[in-house]
């Protein structure tokens, strides 16, 4: 589901960033450049100053893959910063598809800790290809307006190639885009690797 570390702290939109390590500026600015990934032909927002993008070979088959990524109500089963997840629909997984969760942030030096609530909508969906959401996350003295998520997943030789990539955009956040930036990326890699070792584990 993101100039002071109020920005850092938004990094919880994408799931997982408070338990990495730090990534590298230089990796974020070079992974961006490689052209936007796309759902049914929708990307993430082209006007957003903040934006990540990475990727990674999972040793899986895809209908795993996918099914742990598409499962929502079970990611806290495999992603610890995700500590609840509620559909708000029946059904398949499907464009149009809401769900709601929930991640903790710690206290920065401008904000005390609070819980993100992430509400998502489901905007584009292809069945094993990718999915898109957009959504706002909101919590006490911490808002990200709307982020974007888009992920790709491709069968190759040896498993399945995730390609992920997310903007936010917010007052608030755009204070400090590099740092949020790199707070993003950490949540993306975190949210891959996590993703990657459940996958590979049920396999």
């Amino acid at each position: 589901m993101f100039g002071t570390r109020i920005a850092a702290a938004t990094a919880s939109l994408a799931a997982a960033g408070l338990l990495a390590g730090a990534v590298p500026p230089a990796q974020a600015t070079a992974l961006q450049d490689n052209g936007g990934l796309q759902c049914r032909g929708k990307g993430v927002d082209p006007a957003a100053e903040i934006r990540y993008r990475s990727e990674v070979l999972i040793k899986a088959p895809l209908k795993t893959v996918w099914k742990l990524q598409t499962d929502v109500a079970r990611w806290p089963a495999w992603q610890k910063p995700v500590t609840s997840a509620k559909r708000l629909d029946k059904g398949p997984l499907r464009e149009g598809s809401r769900f709601r969760w929930t991640t903790p942030v710690p206290a920065t030096p401008v904000t005390p800790a609070t819980t993100l609530t992430i509400t998502s909508t489901v905007r584009q969906l292809k069945e094993q290809k990718c999915i898109r959401w957009t959504g706002p996350a909101i919590g006490k003295g911490l808002r990200i307006d709307q982020g974007v998520h888009v992920w790709t997943f491709t069968k190759v030789k040896g498993g399945v190639l995730v390609r992920t990539e997310e903007t936010h955009a917010g007052d608030q956040i755009e204070t400090d885009v590099p740092l949020a930036t790199e707070f993003l990326g950490m949540g993306l890699e975190a949210w891959l690797k996590a993703l990657k070792t459940t996958a590979e584990a049920r396999h």
